[in-house]
Formats: C-alpha cells, sequence, structure tokens
C-alpha cells in the first residue's frame, strides 16, 4: 500500500494526485479508465488488482493506492455541531473521547478511521454511523481489527486514516511539502 498527499486548490485537484501517484508508484503516464461499482466507489475497470481511494478536506488531499480494496479520509481539525458526537458515536467510543487531551482533534480522527472503513468496503455507508466499527486510537498508530489494517496520521490542523487488507505505511509521501511536516 502507498499513501500520497497534496495541497490542493479545488476538489478536482484530487484526480491530479491521483495520476501523480499512479506515475510515481507504478509507471502509468496516463490515467486508466475510471467507472464506479454500485455502491459509488470509483475504479479502474480495465486494471485488475489495482485500487484506489481519495479523499480531500480543506486544502488537502489524500490518495491511497493497494493490490486490494483500500479506504482512506482526510479531515480538517475542528469544531463540529455539538450535538454530532452523540450521534455519531457509541458508548464506549463516546467514553473514550472524553478521555482524550484534545476533544475535536480525537473526535475528527475517529470519524477519519470510520469514513475510511466505510470506503474501503465500497459499498457506501449501510446502516448507521454509529454501527461502524474501528479501533479507537490515537495519531501514528496501527492496529488490525477484523481482517483490516487501520493506521492513523496528523499534522498541523489535520488528521488522515486509511484501511484495508494490507498494513499501511508509515509515512505520507507529500508533493509540495507542508510546512511542520518533516
Amino acid at each position: 500500500m502507498e499513501l500520497f498527499g497534496m495541497e490542493i486548490q479545488k476538489r478536482q485537484d484530487a484526480y491530479q494526485l491521483l495520476a501523480l501517484a499512479l506515475r510515481e508508484s507504478r509507471g502509468l503516464t496516463r490515467m486508466p479508465e475510471l467507472d464506479r461499482r454500485p455502491g459509488g466507489k470509483p475504479y479502474f475497470p480495465h486494471e485488475e488488482g489495482l485500487e484506489f481511494n481519495l479523499s480531500h478536506s480543506g486544502h488537502l488531499a489524500l490518495c491511497a493506492l493497494d493490490n486490494a480494496p483500500v479506504g482512506a479520509d482526510i479531515q480538517m481539525v475542528r469544531e463540529w455541531r455539538p450535538g454530532l458526537p452523540a450521534r455519531v458515536c457509541g458508548p464506549e467510543e463516546l467514553a473514550w473521547l472524553e478521555g482524550q487531551p484534545d476533544w475535536w482533534r480525537s473526535f475528527s480522527l475517529l470519524w477519519s478511521l470510520k469514513e475510511s472503513r466505510v470506503k474501503e468496503s465500497g459499498q457506501g455507508l449501510r446502516g448507521t454511523i454509529r454501527s461502524i466499527r474501528v479501533p479507537m486510537m490515537g495519531e501514528g498508530e496501527t492496529r488490525q481489527m477484523d481482517g483490516l489494517w487501520f493506521r492513523t496520521y496528523g499534522g498541523a490542523g489535520w488528521v488522515a486514516a486509511v484501511c484495508g487488507e494490507a498494513q499501511p505505511p508509515v509515512k505520507i509521501c507529500w508533493w509540495r511539502r507542508l510546512e511542520n511536516e518533516k
């Protein structure tokens, strides 16, 4: 599995990141044809064994490439609506959040973990966000759950998570290196 990040101007720039990642890691000079699976997840119908997932938030985009299904999510850390955590977190997750030093950063990380798991499956959200099981973990940690690997990342004002069958890389390969991300 490989992870690539980039500062973007607009949402469509995430596909520029995908093209750069494909060229860098797989030597593909052209973007393969894209289609969408029934759950809405984009994929390459004529590139068997090449899976990807994109995410963007604020001025950042994240791209994960793998040989098996993969999910990635990046979130700018912010204060969410006050009632949202109670709607999307189970009692165990809320208790975990209460013990964290930065509530909103930890909530954003938990949200990112849930998003990455849903995106890995490619089936879209089925049921409630509260029902999505993920490991509760801090930044920079790797864990396995239900046969899937999870890894979290963080930097100045952002957090991210990736979920897949392969153990995720320790670092994100950034294009246009971000300040404070050395």
